[in-house]
């Protein structure tokens, strides 16, 4: 399992009052409008879209899965926090990509059961949605706003094991952002494992097929 490693403190100091866009997300940029997806499978037998949210405030799309124990860690804080804010207009979504038995999706199911997940818990075969976030570790979250542009990303909070947390990022942003002002930390270094993404096959070439 590799790990990202990266002091917090170090996160702090460098994102600071203003967010740094883009300083550790090599695909999006705080302000950049949120990729959208059609008809992922979900542990509930639906198939759901990115616009089923429509009328939602606010979006927590967190990108997860049931084998890293980040991810395992933080399953509790994510029903919390959906708990806190299911009525006042924002939505949870979590996105598994990986494709190892224990995170297919009969193994989601049986994980969203175990825990009692309210949230939608959705599949994506092909990892293009990760792909488009820039997502790179498991769990790594994305607030977007009412305009469907992110307005923060990166780590829950500043703890990888949900113990001795002392700046609660993600739940910082959401009230600033439900206030109208902008967040004060916009991106955070994502603390767990790295998404599984699928290693694209060379395409041989005659000379490789021939063997000379």
């Amino acid at each position: 399992m590799i790990t990202f490693q990266f002091p917090f403190a170090l996160t702090v100091l460098l994102t600071g009052s203003l967010a740094f866009c883009g300083e550790y997300n090599q695909t999006l940029s705080i302000g950049d409008p949120a990729p959208e997806w059609e008809s992922l499978p979900g542990v509930d037998g639906m198939e759901h879209s990115f616009s089923e949210w429509n009328d939602q405030k606010l979006m927590v799309v967190v990108f997860t899965c049931n084998s890293c124990p980040y991810a395992v860690d933080a399953e509790d804080r994510l029903i919390a926090l959906h708990e806190s804010y299911k009525t006042k207009g924002v939505a949870l979504v979590a996105i598994n990509v990986n494709k190892i038995d224990d995170d297919l999706l009969p193994a989601m199911k049986d994980r969203a059961a175990e825990k009692g997940f309210e949230f939608p818990y959705l599949f994506d075969e092909t990892q293009e949605i990760a792909k488009r976030y820039g997502a790179m570790a498991t769990p790594e979250c994305f607030l977007v706003d009412r305009n469907r542009k992110v307005r923060y990303m990166g780590a829950i909070d500043d703890s990888p094991d949900g113990k001795n947390i002392t700046k609660k990022y993600l739940e910082d942003a959401i009230h600033a952002v439900l206030q109208g002002d902008q967040p004060e930390v916009g991106e955070t270094v994502p603390i767990g494992c790295r998404v599984r993404y699928e290693r694209a096959r060379r395409k041989r070439s005659r000379s490789d097929s021939s063997g000379s």
